[in-house]
């Protein structure tokens, strides 16, 4: 569970350690919840989100990025999860035009990928998780969980 300041700093090693940091956060999500990843391309932001989409009991065979349909709705066990990638769209009005703020309240879970195409939308009490590739190792990830 993610209680105190010093668990919200994560070294990930490789893809299995990743996927144990973002089933720690997990757990802690209830809906209502928004987690919006930043990170540059090849961060691990979707094997972080399908690492969540999983911990919540997503049971779908295949969990694709949600690159080209931008919104992927999945059943968890006690939620709903909208998966969104925002990467392709141009600007905030055709993310507004997309009705996404109606994911953000029960019974969704919110997980946005690009967040920052549309950073104003977000609510205050949204959860951050920064992924950066280590300047020295590149297999190395630094993971940032920041709840507003």
């Amino acid at each position: 569970m993610l209680t105190t300041p010093e668990d919200l700093k994560f070294s990930s090693h490789n893809e299995s350690e990743t996927v144990a940091i973002a089933r720690k956060l997990a757990v802690a999500l209830k809906p209502g919840d928004v987690v919006a990843l930043y990170g540059e391309l090849g961060a691990g932001k979707s094997v972080f989100c399908r690492a969540i989409l999983r911990a919540l009991g997503v049971t779908d065979e295949a969990l694709p990025s949600p690159t080209f349909a931008i919104i992927q709705e999945y059943q968890g066990e006690n939620c709903q999860v909208a998966h969104m990638d925002w990467y392709r769209l141009g600007d905030a009005d055709e993310i507004e035009m997309l009705g996404v703020r109606d994911f953000f309240q029960p019974p969704w879970i919110a997980l946005i990928e690009w967040p920052e195409r549309a950073a104003f939308m977000l609510q205050d009490h949204v959860i951050r998780v920064r992924i950066s590739p280590d300047l020295k190792d590149p297999d190395l990830r630094n993971i940032e969980v920041e709840r507003a």
